[in-house]
């Protein structure tokens, strides 16, 4: 019987030993988070409260280009796309920023934390692209090096010579992805980004693009959780006679088209920023 009690003991600390570490990460990653912001010079939107009808909430400054500088040119690309879809797609009002629109506020929390997922998930698999592009161009740019050693030996077979030099050409060609290819005696920085990112996640398989999109913690869940609780406030939520869960309040908040733009840009800029500090702090505990 004390056996069994000194487990049941030993399994509650290492339980409430899990939270408080869990905890504690989550505190070390907003942290971070706040001070690439602050870094960026980019302030964050204030708790958003209840309002007047017809009053807008969207007092706070665009920032438009800061929360877009952040970002790869192949990564806005797709940002922009995310953010005609949540704006309306190709609706006209979208482009005024003088117009005004209601939204409930479980709504517009719900498309704030679908938007800073969305952010890691680019920010994840433009890491990815880059550093597979720059892999790519540093090895083409070492057979490149290979073909100058050749040509510039006085000594040896001519033939041979050209033999291994065409043979290093087709090495370049499958090295190299098309587009870099044709770029690749004038550097990278040449190589338009339009398109390019978008064709490597389609590369992907539907397993991959899955794993991808999913975040690789539990404490990020809690970190985007909190960030937009602290923001559009938590739901309040009852159980109906028939044993659903259900919203037991929500509220309308007024805010012009300029004002969603600017939530919708700072949720990706917070998932990006996210994947950055998971990484960083990933490596700092291996350490």
């Amino acid at each position: 019987m004390r056996v069994n009690v000194f487990w049941s003991l030993c399994r509650r600390i290492a339980e409430l030993k899990g939270r408080a570490w869990c905890k504690s990460l989550e505190d070390i990653m907003y942290a971070l988070i706040v001070q690439k912001f602050s870094e960026a010079s980019i302030a964050f939107v204030l708790q958003i409260s209840a309002s007047p009808k017809n009053q807008r909430v969207d007092s706070w400054s665009p920032q438009d280009v800061e929360l877009e500088s952040i970002h790869s040119a192949a990564a806005l690309e797709l940002i922009q796309e995310h953010l005609k879809l949540v704006l309306g797609g190709k609706n006209n009002r979208a482009n005024n920023s003088n117009s005004t629109m209601q939204i409930s506020k479980l709504r517009m929390g719900r498309a704030y934390a679908a938007s800073a997922v969305y952010g890691y998930f680019i920010r994840r698999v433009d890491k990815r692209f880059q550093l597979e592009r720059a892999a790519t161009i540093s090895t083409a740019q070492l057979i490149e090096l290979e073909h100058t050693y050749l040509q510039g030996q006085s000594l040896g077979n001519p033939k041979d010579i050209d033999a291994s030099f065409k043979e290093a050409q087709k090495t370049t060609a499958i090295v190299l992805r098309p587009s870099d290819a044709v770029n690749a005696n004038r550097g990278t920085e040449e190589v338009p980004a339009s398109g390019r990112l978008r064709a490597y996640m389609m590369s992907f398989d539907q397993a991959t693009l899955q794993w991808y999109a999913n975040l690789r913690s539990k404490e990020c869940a809690s970190v985007i959780e909190r960030h937009t609780e602290a923001l559009f406030g938590k739901p309040e939520l009852r159980l109906t006679p028939k044993g659903v869960v259900a919203v037991a309040k929500d509220e309308l908040i007024s805010l012009s088209f300029s004002g969603l733009k600017r939530l919708i840009l700072e949720a990706v800029a917070f998932g990006s920023f996210l994947w950055d500090v998971e990484t960083y702090v990933d490596d700092f505990v291996m350490r």
